[in-house]
């Protein structure tokens, strides 16, 4: 059955913001809803199938509500709002896309896809919040935003940032430096997301007055962290023991997530991670929440996802493949 329904733009917006140059987002909403979509000064008609023409209006209204946030739309941006609104399930694209983090150097630091919106959330109600799923879906990137608006907000005293030094096909006694520059590598990401967060040169103040710690899991055994953000990365090759050590620091006033992906495990064959038995140990405690992030929540270039989902896929289907998801 055949629907026709009408947009009106609202004056001061610019069409071509909504639709794009040359009608490029228009062209990609029509063959997204199967629809025929005629513009006509600040008039919008979409004409289709009932249920695409609802659909395409939702998510016309999304767009124009995004554009009075102040976003600029782009094919990235529009692509994820009609991947939300085809789910039918959880917020609108505009709750998603407008919920900003924190602004650094004016640029907002946003939720991009559902999944995410969940796990900003679920950090912002838990005490400590479990993100897991696979890389590319911004659990280190969007946790690290948290953290530095908790910090702004003066809701913590220090950030500290920690990861397994685990060897990765190499060996720590055959790369080159002293102690600190052999494990490096293994937290450089953690530094760029930082990097990326703060203004030039306001890193080394921080970490100069131990506001901001970047350090190998082991640092932690033995403290306690209080009025702190912590933030513990690759959690998936951690022991059992090492989770639990790290689990235990957490102090007053402090709030904690644990990022990990349980696909990619590097602990020597036979040893068990530490993210894979936690869900099971720690699933009905209050103030602690676990958020599954999907191949749908990868934020990088589109292959990326499309890779994603199709070593899950293969994954499942091996019938060797040991338990939690371990190689």
């Amino acid at each position: 059955m055949s629907r026709q329904v009408k947009i009106l733009v609202p004056g001061g917006t610019h069409i071509a913001d909504l639709v794009g140059q040359r009608d490029e987002l228009l062209r990609r909403i029509e063959d997204e809803f199967s629809s025929d979509i005629l513009v006509r000064g600040n008039e919008i008609t979409i004409t289709g199938p009932t249920d695409d023409a609802e659909r395409a209006a939702t998510l016309f209204e999304e767009l124009l509500t995004l554009l009075r946030q102040g976003q600029t739309l782009t094919a990235e941006s529009v692509d994820r709002a009609v991947a939300m609104l085809k789910t039918e399930e959880g917020p609108r694209p505009s709750q998603v896309m407008g919920d900003t983090i924190v602004s650094i150097r004016g640029r907002p630091i946003r939720p991009k896809t559902s999944g995410q919106k969940r796990y900003v959330d679920a950090i912002r109600e838990n005490t400590m919040t479990f993100g897991i799923g696979p890389a590319g879906t911004g659990k280190t990137y969007l946790a690290v935003a948290m953290a530095v608006k908790a910090l702004r907000d003066k809701e913590v005293q220090r950030i500290i940032l920690t990861r397994p030094a685990v060897e990765a096909g190499e060996r720590l006694g055959f790369l080159p430096g002293d102690i600190a520059q052999k494990v490096d590598p293994y937290l450089r990401p953690l530094y760029d997301a930082l990097y990326e967060m703060l203004e030039p040169g306001h890193y080394g103040r921080l970490a100069e007055r131990g506001t901001i710690e970047i350090a190998p899991l082991a640092f932690a055994r033995g403290r306690t962290f209080n009025d702190s953000f912590i933030i513990l990365d690759e959690a998936q090759n951690t022991t059992p023991e090492q989770m639990k050590m790290f689990l235990t620091r957490l102090g007053m006033r402090s709030k904690a997530v644990v990022t990990g992906d349980i696909t990619q495990i590097d602990l020597p064959d036979g040893q068990t991670s530490g993210l894979v038995v936690v869900q099971d140990i720690l699933r009905d405690i209050n103030g602690l929440g676990f958020i599954y992030l999907e191949p749908m929540d990868v934020v990088r270039h589109k292959i990326v996802q499309d890779i994603v989902h199709a070593y899950s896929t293969y994954e499942a289907s091996r019938p060797d493949r040991r338990a939690g998801g371990q190689r």
